[in-house]
């Protein structure tokens, strides 16, 4: 387990509800998802890299809601940049996309 942080600490990440508007796999990586993500007006679209292929095709991911951080700094991976990060949880056999099974609009805040 990590250490415990203040809730102070926490408020600071933002979580959204973000729709996979495209998903591919760029041909310079072997284990790289490249998702094209909206998160509404306030936010916009950003681009996630998210290290699943293994487990998930682009096509599984398309057109459903997730649950992302946005605010993170952008981080280079591979030859492409990550501007968030998918949530997922941990399970033996393969990371399970934490979905948002109810109709919310992009860009709605996770509290």
């Amino acid at each position: 387990m990590k250490p415990t942080i203040s809730l102070d600490i926490f408020s600071q990440v933002e979580l959204r509800v973000g729709k996979v508007l495209t998903a591919c796999i760029p041909e310079w990586s072997q284990k790289l998802i490249e998702l094209k993500v909206d998160f509404g007006e306030e936010v916009g679209q950003k681009t996630i890299l998210t290290g699943v292929k293994q487990w998930y095709s682009p096509e599984a991911l398309l057109g459903n809601s997730y649950v992302f951080v946005v605010n993170l700094a952008e981080r280079k991976m591979g030859e492409g940049v990550s501007q968030g990060m998918i949530l997922m949880a941990e399970r033996e056999d393969k990371p399970i996309p934490i979905t948002v099974t109810e109709e919310v609009p992009p860009g709605a805040s996770i509290r």
